[in-house]
């Protein structure tokens, strides 16, 4: 391994078990869509997924894209491997996708990141399949289903986007250097294409649980008047003790609907 400390500031823990890596590659859709690889620090991931298919990397890291660039010297000679040095959140500020054409989202994500990246690439309208390394926690929340103890805005968003998404295996700390202190897992997600991420969805949701464990009609009253929320319990039948973790995603989607109907009125 290239003699690099890895940077706080970036979340840089730079995998190095092969088996591992042998794995995630082996979790790879079959379809031929282009690869997007975000952060991929040293180019352990992007060595193996460049064998198989076109791709683009985006790494911030002023350091490691020299690195990279000497690594892949061939690779990105022949246009099989498009480097790209910048944050890659502000490239999606820019032009609202990473790829022109249809692709998959594979990559070792850093945790402070993940879940604004995830959700991201739910917005990106060419991204198909993430296959993201990410916290264990963070993994369990995104597939979380009604009623679970990690149930969140983000399982529900998931599963109103998706059809299918499960954490693949687990990532044990000492597959990285420097090891991280938690566990980490590999999460797939693949994305229903006719569906959009609704924002003002995410909004309302994030007002839901804003105290998950208080009744929802509490949280409610921030988005919608105490009036509205009794007539739309009443139609759709819900019960005033529930809390936000025993509403389903489609019921939460009804209730979005109605809010929404009430104030367009």
């Amino acid at each position: 391994m290239e003699k690099v400390k890895a940077k706080k500031q970036y979340g840089q823990n730079f995998l190095k078990d092969t088996t591992i890596l042998d794995k995630i590659i082996q979790s790879m859709p079959t379809k031929n869509n282009y690869i997007v690889e975000i952060g991929p620090g040293l180019g352990d991931l992007t060595k193996n997924l460049v064998k198989y298919k076109d791709m683009t990397a985006y790494e911030v890291d002023t350091d490691l894209i020299s690195i990279l660039e000497s690594k892949f010297a061939i690779e990105i000679e022949e246009g099989r491997l498009k480097l790209i040095h910048t944050d890659v959140l502000e490239a999606w500020d820019k032009q609202k996708t990473l790829h022109d054409g249809r692709y998959d989202l594979i990559a070792n994500l850093p945790y402070y990141i993940a879940t604004n990246i995830i959700l991201r690439a739910f917005e990106d309208s060419a991204c198909e399949h993430i296959i993201v390394m990410v916290q264990k926690e963070v993994a369990e929340k995104f597939t979380a289903r009604v009623k679970d103890k990690e149930y969140s805005s983000l399982g529900i968003i998931t599963e109103l986007i998706s059809v299918d998404s499960k954490i693949l295996f687990d990532v044990p700390p000492e597959s990285f250097d420097p090891p991280p202190k938690i566990m980490s897992s590999i999460l797939y997600i693949k994305k229903d294409m006719d569906k959009v991420l609704d924002k003002d969805f995410n909004k309302f949701l994030k007002a839901c649980f804003v105290q998950p464990r208080k009744k929802l009609s509490k949280n409610l009253t921030s988005v919608v008047s105490k009036e509205a929320i009794s007539e739309i319990y009443k139609e759709l039948n819900i019960n005033d003790n529930i809390r936000p973790h025993e509403v389903s995603s489609s019921l939460y989607s009804q209730m979005h609907t109605r809010v929404k109907d009430g104030r367009n009125k």
